[in-house]
């Protein structure tokens, strides 16, 4: 791993997540960072790929862009290239970047490789378990949205355009995606991990509902 470059894009990415939204800022960075070199033990990868992958993945969430996929492809490449990073290793990070994201349940990839399959498996794992609930309510806040509208039914067959403009309650998100990615991951160590993620959510929902009725 070039441990200079990796220093040097923790500098860069904690400067430019500085105030962000709670679920999108550095620590989340970190998290999936130690996700991903975790996964990657079990793998035949490039770790310098996986690390700037992971590092430079949500510098520029399109969500926060107004919707402009662009922008974090742009930021990365402008960063690398004043590392004097190669051409090659800038243009896989971009991929990964480019095809990182979930953005609904209709959304094929368009670019394959194992370092992709271990940054996005340690993306995913950070949107489950324990953290996945805490940052899932954080983000619903952040949009004001409601915890929970039983009128509103979960809609798991949203195109990317209706996922990324989707306004329902925090609570059917967790059935839009949350609770798909444990059958989406990549790697036999990510999907070891999701397993107990997984079900850890489904005991959530089964309090949450039991309470909404008055059940315990």
């Amino acid at each position: 791993m070039n441990t200079t470059l990796i220093e040097n894009t923790i500098s860069f990415v904690k400067k430019e997540l500085q105030g962000a939204e709670g679920g999108h800022d550095w620590f989340h960075i970190e998290r999936v960072y130690k996700n991903a070199l975790n996964i990657s033990k079990e793998e035949n990868c490039d770790e310098t790929i996986v690390g700037l992958g992971a590092l430079l993945h949500d510098i520029a969430d399109s969500k926060f862009h107004g919707g402009d996929e662009t922008v974090g492809p742009r930021v990365a490449r402008e960063f690398l290239e004043s590392q004097n990073t190669s051409e090659e290793i800038i243009v896989h990070v971009i991929n990964i970047i480019e095809n990182i994201s979930f953005k609904g349940g209709n959304f094929e990839r368009k670019f394959s490789s194992i370092e992709l399959d271990i940054v996005q498996d340690a993306d995913r794992l950070d949107a489950i378990g324990a953290i996945g609930i805490a940052r899932c309510f954080n983000y619903g806040g952040f949009k004001n949205r409601s915890l929970y509208n039983p009128e509103i039914p979960v809609n798991k067959n949203m195109s990317k355009e209706e996922y990324k403009n989707s306004v329902s309650p925090t609570i059917n998100h967790f059935y839009e995606k949350l609770l798909l990615l444990k059958d989406k991951m990549n790697t036999k160590s990510g999907k070891k991990i999701a397993e107990e993620r997984h079900n850890y959510m489904e005991k959530f929902l089964e309090q949450f509902f039991a309470e909404c009725e008055g059940e315990r």
